[in-house]
C-alpha cells in the first residue's frame, strides 16, 4: 500500500454550509490507497452529491453521475481556462525578447470557441479509422511483451507490460525515441504528481516537457516522418501556418496524456480480471465479448478525474459555487452511482444502456478515447489468448495511487507456468 500522507486543510468559506463539508484527500485519503473504487464506492453511496473538501488547497469535488454530466457541458460556468485566455495572452505578450516560451497544453485549457479551433486539427489523427489502423502494431507489441515473462509464471504487471504497451505506442505515434521512454515517464510522473500541491509550478513542469521534445520537434519541421508531430507542422490554425509555440503547446498535452493516463486503466482491468477468474474463462471461450468487456471495466474502474474552475456562481446539486473555486469532476465515483448504475459494485457483462463517462462528456470528451479501448482490448484479447488463469499474488498485494489519474503503482500476477 502507498503511504497515507494528508494535505492540510484550509478554512470553509463562509458560503459552504457544514451539510456539503466531506473530508476527502484525492492525493492521500487512506481508503483510497488500500482500495481506490470500494472507497469511491462508499462515497458514491454516502457522500453529497456535491461537496466542498478541505484538503488539496480546498475545493468543490462533484460525485454523482448527473451532477457531472451537467457540470461537463456546461463550459461557461465550468471552465477549463484556469488562466483566462486574455490574461494569458497579455502576460505572454509582456515576456522580454528571447524569453522561454510558456507552452499551454492546448486545447485542453481552452473553453469553446478557441476549444474548437484547436482541437479540430487533432481529430483526424485520433479517428476510429487511423487508430485501427494501428491495431495490428499493438497487437504485435503487446504479444511480445506477454511472451516475454509467461515461462517467468509471474510479473509486476504494471512495469513489464502497462508502462510499456501504451507509452511505446504513443511515442511511435507522436514520433518520440523510444529510447528516452525512462526519461519521458519520469517528467510525466513529476508534473502529475504535483498538480495540486504546487500549482505555481506548472508552468516551470510544462517548459520542461516542451524542452525535452524540442529537437525532436524542430526536426520534424524540415525532415518529416510518419508521426505526429510531422502531421501537426502541416497543419494551419485558424488559416495561419503552426508554429513552434504552437507545437509546444499541443505537445504538452499530448506528452503528458499518452505517457500516463491508458496504462492506469489497463493496470485496473487486469487487477479486476485477476479477481475474477470466471470472467476470464467466460471470455477465453467467446472472445468476441470482449469489447463489451472492455466498456463494463471502464466503467467499474473508471480512473480519471478532470478539473474544472468555476467562472460565474453557479448552483449544482445543492451547492453554490463562487467564482474562482476549483472543482474536481470525480469521474470513478460517477460511473458507481446507484442512480444511473443499478448495483454499481456488480461487473456485469449484460448491463443494458452502460453509458459510461470514463472519457469524459462535452466538448472536452477525451479526444484519445479511441485510442485507449484498442488498447485496452487487444490487451484482453492478448493476456487470455497467452496466460493461462492469472490471479494477484497474496503475498504482494497491488500498491495503488489516487490523484488526476487514479491507479496502481505496482501489481503482482501470477500463473501456472
Amino acid at each position: 500500500m502507498a503511504q497515507s500522507q494528508l494535505s492540510s486543510t484550509v478554512p470553509k468559506p463562509d458560503h459552504v454550509p457544514d451539510a456539503l463539508v466531506y473530508d476527502f484527500d484525492i492525493h492521500g485519503d487512506p481508503e483510497l490507497l488500500v482500495n481506490p473504487h470500494g472507497r469511491l464506492l462508499d462515497m458514491a453511496r454516502n457522500a453529497p452529491p456535491v461537496f466542498w473538501t478541505p484538503r488539496n488547497g480546498g475545493g468543490w469535488v462533484i460525485l454523482s453521475h448527473a451532477a457531472n454530466y451537467a457540470a461537463s457541458r456546461d463550459t461557461e460556468a465550468f471552465s477549463s481556462e484556469f488562466v483566462p485566455r486574455a490574461q494569458m495572452d497579455a502576460m505572454l505578450a509582456s515576456l522580454p525578447p528571447g524569453a522561454p516560451h510558456i507552452p499551454l497544453p492546448v486545447p485542453i485549457t481552452l473553453d469553446p470557441p478557441e476549444h474548437t479551433k484547436y482541437r479540430q486539427p487533432l481529430q483526424k489523427v485520433f479517428s476510429p479509422k487511423t487508430i485501427n489502423s494501428l491495431r495490428a502494431s499493438i497487437k504485435d507489441l503487446a504479444a511480445e511483451l506477454i511472451d516475454a515473462v509467461k515461462a517467468d509464471g509471474a510479473c509486476e504487471f504494471m512495469s513489464a507490460i502497462a508502462e510499456p504497451l501504451p507509452v511505446q505506442v504513443f511515442l511511435k505515434m507522436l514520433g518520440l525515441p523510444l529510447e528516452r521512454q525512462e526519461e519521458y515517464r519520469a517528467i510525466v510522473k513529476e508534473h502529475m504528481a504535483a498538480i495540486d500541491t504546487d500549482r505555481a509550478g506548472s508552468m516551470r513542469r510544462l517548459q520542461r516537457i516542451a524542452a525535452a521534445m524540442r529537437d525532436t520537434v524542430l526536426d520534424r519541421k524540415d525532415n518529416p516522418r510518419d508521426d505526429i508531430l510531422s502531421m501537426l507542422w502541416k497543419i494551419e490554425i485558424d488559416g495561419k501556418p503552426t508554429t513552434l509555440a504552437d507545437m509546444e503547446n499541443y505537445g504538452v498535452l499530448l506528452f503528458i496524456a499518452g505517457l500516463d493516463t491508458v496504462m492506469n486503466g489497463m493496470g485496473l482491468a487486469m487487477r479486476g480480471l485477476a479477481l475474477d477468474p470466471a470472467l476470464q474463462n467466460q471470455l477465453r471461450a467467446e472472445p468476441k465479448l470482449i469489447a463489451e468487456a472492455s466498456e463494463e471495466m471502464l466503467r467499474r474502474f473508471t480512473f480519471t478525474v478532470p478539473m474544472r474552475i468555476i467562472k460565474k456562481q453557479v448552483e449544482l446539486a445543492g451547492a453554490t459555487m463562487m467564482p474562482g473555486e476549483i472543482v474536481k469532476l470525480l469521474l470513478p465515483a460517477a460511473d458507481l452511482d446507484a442512480a444511473e448504475f443499478p448495483h454499481p459494485d456488480t461487473y456485469d457483462l449484460k448491463r443494458e444502456n452502460n453509458v459510461h463517462i470514463a472519457f469524459g462528456v462535452g466538448p472536452h470528451r477525451c479526444l484519445g478515447s479511441h485510442l485507449a479501448r484498442v488498447e485496452l482490448q487487444v490487451l484482453y484479447e492478448e493476456m487470455l489468448a497467452r496466460l493461462p488463469e492469472f490471479r494477484l499474488d497474496p503475498a504482494r498485494p497491488p500498491v495503488f495511487h489516487g490523484g488526476h489519474v487514479m491507479g496502481i503503482e505496482e501489481m503482482h500476477l501470477v500463473w501456472d507456468a
